[in-house]
């Protein structure tokens, strides 16, 4: 059996840290919320591949086991994809029922 070089745990450690401290970075920059969302989701994804390729040695694993394993990130992409119009609709029609009620509350005053 061959043996493989291990990879340097310490060095992702650290990728994984500045990662995290470049997210905190993104939350308080001045950037619309949906560039926030954008890049926090890409910093996410980034730092789970690093955690999977690395901690889970999907790297030295067939490419079929890799493909197991982005499956189930398809599927939640695609579920995400479906329920956000839901999402939408709730808030639209909160906002619209806010609206209606605050008249009626300035009335009673």
């Amino acid at each position: 059996m061959a043996e493989h070089k291990h990879p340097n745990y310490m060095a992702i450690f650290y990728y994984l840290a500045i990662l995290t401290a470049v997210e905190l970075g993104v939350i308080f920059m001045p950037i619309p919320k949906i560039y926030i969302a954008v890049l926090l989701c890409v910093f996410a994804v980034w730092k789970a591949t690093l955690v999977a390729m690395y901690f889970m040695h999907l790297k030295l694993e067939a490419r079929t086991l890799g493909l197991i394993a982005i499956t189930p990130l398809a599927i939640a992409t695609l579920l995400v994809f479906v329920l956000l119009p839901d999402g939408f609709a709730v808030a639209k029609k909160t906002s619209d029922e806010k609206k209606l009620a605050a008249p009626e509350a300035a009335a009673k005053h």
